[in-house]
């Protein structure tokens, strides 16, 4: 494999995972928006359950060396900090 093709594979990777990162930050957005109804245990499950995924999709991306550790932690701390922010504005409702 070429240095050129492996780099292509690994922004190809990152630009993945950063949007299904995207899609997760969305999720949230709507619910912070959406404050104004009961807080949703279900929605939280499914929040959860796609932090997990994505969890699992950057430790396997990883450990192909497709992304850096950093990189991958990076995308995580994001939207955990999004997740506080949500669940600090719930209990504020």
């Amino acid at each position: 494999m070429s240095s050129e093709v492996a780099v292509d594979h690994r922004q190809q990777a990152y630009d993945l995972l950063k949007a299904d990162a995207d899609k997760i930050a969305r999720l949230i957005k709507v619910q912070m928006d959406n404050l104004t109804m009961p807080q949703c245990p279900l929605y939280e499950e499914v929040l959860d359950t796609q932090m997990f995924g994505l969890s699992r999709e950057i430790d396997f991306a990883v450990r192909l060396g497709l992304i850096r550790e950093e990189d991958g932690k990076a995308l995580l701390e994001n939207l955990e900090q999004e997740m506080n922010a949500l669940h600090e504005a719930s209990q504020k409702s």
